[in-house]
C-alpha cells in the first residue's frame, strides 16, 4: 500500500492545480477523476491498475550525469550559422566539480528541467533588459571557460557558417560526439604543501579522506576553479605564456581549512616532516573493528564540525539492545536456544558491550571465549 501511495504521490504532480489541493480529501469528495490514476473501472489493493509513473523519464538537475542526455544540439538562433551541437554529458560530468546541472540549468526546481526560451525570450528587443536573451544566455554559460581553456574568442569554434559549409550534417556531427565521456578524475590519496611558516614547513593533505571518510563535496574547495586547473590547450612554450600562480595572502590559504580546523593549533598541520594519516586506535586510544571501521565520521559524532569525543561504550549509540531485537548472529556467534532466552546483561555487565563478557553468573568455572553460548557463524 505504501508504494501505491508513493506512486499517486508522483502522479499528483503532473496533476491541475485544483486537482492536486483536493488529493489531501476524501476522493470521493474531490474532483479528481478515476481514471487520471487508474485505467481500470474497479481497482483493487492487489491489482491498482495505476498508470505509469510519469516522472519515470524524466531529467532534473538531480541527475547523475552519467545518466543525462548525451548529445545536445542548439538551433534555435542564428540564420547565419550552423546549430551547435555538444556532448553535453562531457559538459555535466565536468560541472561537478563546479556546482552541477545547476550551474547552467538554473532556476529549476525538483521538476523537469526547463528549456533556457521559457526565461529567455528570443528577441533582443525585450521589455525586461536586466534578463538576457536566448543568444546572450548561451554565451555567457559557454564563451567564459572556452576562452579561458583555447585563450581566444572566436565564433567558429562553436558555429560553422552556412556559407562554404554546404556539406554539413547535423546527425553525422551528432554520431561523432556520441559515446564520449570525460576522463575519470583520479582523486590523490594525499597532497604534500611545502610551505615557508616557520611552525613547520610541510603542510599534509588526506584528501582521500576528506571526500571518502568525511563525505565533502568536491564544490566544498574547487567550486571557483575552472578547466583551466587541469587543462590549457597551449603548451608552455615561453615566459610570456607561462602561467603564473596567483599569490594569495595568508587568510585566503587557510580559509577553506579553516571552516573546520579553526580551532586547531599550527603545529597540528604544519610539521617538519610528511604527517601520517589519522589513526583511530593512535589518537583516540580506541581501535575501530570490524563494525565500525568502515562507517563515515559523522555517523558517530555527527556533522557538526570538529568532532566531539564520544563513550565507547556500545549503548551511547545503539540504545535500546534487548534479546528480543538485536541478531546476535551479526557479531559472528549464533547463540544456542539456551541463551536465546537471556537478557543481554545476564553476559553483559551493566551492558558494558566493549569488554569480554562474562560466564560466571551461571557457570562457576566456564569463561569466554573457552567456552562459548553458541557456535560461530560467517566470516567473522
Amino acid at each position: 500500500m505504501k508504494k501505491v501511495v508513493v506512486i499517486i504521490f508522483l502522479l499528483a504532480v503532473s496533476l491541475p492545480l485544483s486537482a492536486q489541493k483536493n488529493l489531501g480529501k476524501d476522493h470521493s469528495k474531490s474532483n479528481v477523476n478515476c481514471k487520471t490514476c487508474h485505467v481500470c473501472d474497479v481497482p483493487t489493493k492487489d491489482d491498482p491498475c495505476l498508470v505509469p509513473c510519469p516522472r519515470e523519464n524524466m531529467k532534473t538537475v538531480y541527475e547523475s550525469p552519467d545518466k543525462t542526455v548525451d548529445v545536445v544540439s542548439l538551433d534555435e538562433l542564428s540564420k547565419k550559422y550552423y546549430p551547435v551541437t555538444f556532448s553535453h554529458r562531457v559538459h555535466a560530468q565536468m560541472s561537478v566539480m563546479s556546482g552541477g546541472c545547476g550551474t547552467c540549468h538554473h532556476y529549476n526546481t525538483s521538476g523537469p528541467i526547463q528549456p533556457c526560451k521559457n526565461c529567455h525570450q528570443m528577441s533582443r528587443n525585450r521589455d525586461d533588459i536586466s534578463k538576457p536573451d536566448l543568444e546572450a544566455a548561451y554565451h555567457r554559460q559557454c564563451i567564459g571557460c572556452h576562452r579561458e581553456w583555447s585563450h581566444e574568442t572566436s565564433c567558429n569554434s562553436c558555429h560553422s557558417p552556412k556559407t562554404g559549409s554546404k556539406n554539413y550534417q547535423k546527425e553525422e556531427v551528432k554520431k561523432k560526439l556520441a559515446g564520449k565521456v570525460h576522463p575519470a578524475m583520479i582523486e590523490p590519496t594525499k597532497i604534500v604543501f611545502e610551505t615557508k611558516s616557520e611552525k613547520g614547513s610541510m603542510v599534509t593533505f588526506f584528501h582521500d579522506d576528506h571526500t571518502k571518510k568525511f563525505k565533502i563535496e568536491c564544490t566544498s574547495c574547487h567550486k571557483n576553479e575552472t578547466c583551466l586547473k587541469c587543462h590549457d590547450s597551449k603548451k608552455v612554450s615561453d615566459e610570456k605564456s607561462k602561467i603564473v600562480k596567483a599569490q594569495k595572502s595568508l587568510d585566503e590559504r587557510h580559509k577553506l581549512c579553516f571552516s573546520c580546523h579553526k580551532d586547531d593549533k599550527c603545529g597540528t598541520c604544519h610539521l617538519n616532516k610528511p604527517a601520517e594519516q589519522f589513526d583511530h586506535a593512535k589518537k583516540t586510544g580506541w581501535a575501530l573493528n570490524k563494525f565500525h571501521v568502515n562507517l563515515s565520521c559523522a555517523k558517530c559524532h555527527g556533522s557538526k564540525v570538529p568532532y566531539t569525543k564520544r563513550d565507547n561504550n556500545c549503548i551511547s549509540c545503539h540504545k535500546g539492545w534487548n534479546n528480543e531485537n538485536f541478531k546476535h548472529a551479526v557479531t559472528g556467534l549464533q547463540l544456542n536456544e539456551t541463551h536465546l532466552a537471556l537478557g543481554c546483561e545476564d553476559c553483559h555487565l551493566e551492558k558494558n558491550f566493549a569488554v569480554k563478557p562474562v560466564c560466571t553468573n551461571c557457570h562457576d568455572s566456564f569463561v569466554y571465549p573457552k567456552q562459548k553460548p553458541g557456535k560461530l557463524v560467517g566470516n567473522k
